[in-house]
């Protein structure tokens, strides 16, 4: 395998780093995968040391109507005749000494993945990485005025004690792949622990959601012993839910609908269909992921 396409400008003085990674594309429901790691590079002493260029990565024509075509190519503005802006997909590697820790948020990458994962363990090898979180997020019926719930799949059994603990559920999942899957399934074979962090969030919720950031960023802080203090996330996000609890108390339908989320949550039932809801939520073209 090549990496080639690894550049290290720097070499920090790290030790034993743990490396949480967040990528744009899927597993980013509400911008949590790479809202979180935007939270740790602003709250942490770091500096970039690291990127995988771009090219040999991405398919930007991508056939098709409009709504899937715009999914690859990269965005641009345009002021006044002006192209002001061309923002193709950018991989970066932070690193914070006096954390121990290293940073990295990318967008999905769409071919060569086998090429792509050994920039990543290339990088990993070179700085001693022996643990690796991808922190994710999916669409659920988990709402709005509660915690996340949180799935996690690792790449080594003897993990999942650490993650019983902390009452995350383990994944069950047949379909797709993502590239955190893919690492996941390389990590082992290179002598390092890797874990899958995934937020179950509110799939009626758009955009980004501040209140799910916030959870997974002060739970990865806490997990990793870290300290820091997310005040100003944690107010944006009571205030969105404080605001969706306004609207929902408007519309009937929906609010007996998160009534009975609200009441499963609180009761730890997992395995609800919510049928009403999932059809109600597929008329307003909202799908569950």
């Amino acid at each position: 395998m090549s990496a080639e396409n690894l550049k290290i400008f720097s070499s920090p003085n790290l030790k034993n780093p743990v490396m949480l990674m967040g990528f744009s594309g899927w597993m980013n429901g509400g911008e949590v995968s790479t809202g979180t790691i935007e939270c740790f590079v602003e709250g942490l002493d770091v500096r970039t040391f690291a990127e995988i260029e771009s090219k040999n990565y991405y398919i930007y024509n991508f056939p098709g109507p409009m709504e899937v075509t715009s999914l690859f190519r990269p965005h641009c503005v345009v002021e006044d005749g002006l192209v002001k802006e061309f923002n193709e997909p950018v991989n970066v590697f932070w690193a914070s000494e006096k954390a121990d820790l290293i940073l990295f948020m990318g967008q999905e990458p769409n071919i060569n993945w086998v090429d792509y994962s050994s920039c990543v363990f290339s990088l990993c090898n070179r700085f001693n990485v022996g643990q690796i979180y991808f922190l994710g997020s999916v669409a659920s019926l988990v709402p709005h005025t509660r915690e996340p719930r949180y799935l996690c799949s690792v790449s080594d059994a003897l993990m999942k004690g650490r993650f019983e603990k902390l009452g995350f559920k383990f994944t069950n999942y047949n379909g797709p792949a993502s590239i955190a899957n893919y690492l996941i399934t390389c990590a082992s074979g290179k002598n390092i622990s890797m874990a899958s962090i995934i937020a179950e969030i509110p799939a009626y919720v758009h955009g980004r959601n501040p209140k799910c950031i916030g959870s997974m960023a002060r739970m990865m802080s806490g997990l990793l012993g870290l300290g820091l203090e997310f005040s100003e996330l944690i107010a944006l996000g009571e205030e969105l839910e404080k605001k969706l609890t306004e609207i929902i108390a408007n519309r009937p339908e929906l609010s007996s609908h998160i009534e009975k989320l609200e009441a499963d949550y609180d009761n730890e039932v997992f395995d609800t269909e919510m049928v009403d809801l999932k059809d109600w939520l597929h008329k307003q073209g909202i799908r569950l992921d």
